[in-house]
């Protein structure tokens, strides 16, 4: 995963988001394959370092969904990206995962919460990745 390489401090790890997003931004060539920030449906500039949002007296964690195919070797790397990701194979989700997938939830009140999101939207099997609204 080119997005491992933010937790292990490799070349990207100085960068910070702001950075990150601007080099997710770029012109894609061969060299540079195309990020898939487009498959995060919110602002990921909203989170602080510790993956926290609002204002300073009421700081809370983001939480997220997506859909993955039903089957282990998907829910194993999605895990070991994601330790705090919870699976719901009986339910859709708001986001509607099909009959073929399985509903994951997590939040960002992780270490690396952005890179977690970033290295998650770079599989190709999750086609989106929505913030969940509890109501």
């Amino acid at each position: 995963m080119a997005f491992s390489f933010l937790r292990q401090g490799g070349r990207w790890a100085g960068l910070g988001l702001v950075g990150l997003l601007t080099l997710a931004c770029q012109p894609v060539t061969e060299t540079n394959p195309p990020m898939t920030l487009d498959k995060i449906t919110f602002d990921l500039t909203q989170l602080d370092e510790y993956g926290l949002y609002g204002p300073p007296d009421g700081k809370r964690s983001l939480d997220y969904e997506f859909c993955i195919p039903r089957e282990t070797p998907y829910e194993t790397q999605v895990q070991a990206i994601d330790p705090s990701v919870t699976l719901y194979p009986d339910s859709p989700g708001r986001i509607g995962c099909t009959e073929d997938q399985v509903l994951a939830i997590s939040n960002t009140h992780q270490p690396n919460a952005v890179s977690t999101l970033m290295e998650l939207a770079n599989l190709d099997y999750i086609e989106r990745i929505d913030r969940v609204d509890w109501e």
